[in-house]
């Protein structure tokens, strides 16, 4: 539904068309939005327009920004330990012990 806003306002019944809910459903879920602060609502006689108000969403924006530097670090950090111990399990494996991960299946037995 947001997406949809962000193009354009749109009415409750169109907002509600792509999902199959029902109008009362779509209204419920638009009150969520609007509880949030990023819908808008007007009344233009019978027909509820609602329009998106997308600045909460910044404020979330900078949380997300304020955090993935650390979770890029974290992520970096475990990528170089991951790498290091696949470098130090294939140079602890010797070219000519290396047996087969998967034993090949013996042919069935005939029988007599």
């Amino acid at each position: 539904m947001l997406r949809d806003l962000s193009r354009q306002a749109r009415s409750v019944g169109e907002l509600a068309q792509p999902f199959e809910i029902s109008l009362a459903a779509a209204s419920k879920h638009i009150k969520v939005l609007e509880g949030a602060g990023l819908v808008r609502r007007e009344v233009q006689g019978r027909t509820h327009v609602c329009r998106l108000d997308a600045r909460p969403l910044h404020g979330g924006m900078e949380w997300m920004r304020h955090y993935e530097q650390f979770w890029n670090q974290r992520l970096d950090a475990l990528e170089t330990l991951l790498r290091s111990e696949d470098r130090a399990q294939a140079s602890r494996k010797s070219p000519v012990s290396r047996k087969p991960a998967i034993k090949p299946a013996r042919p069935p037995r005939s029988k007599r």
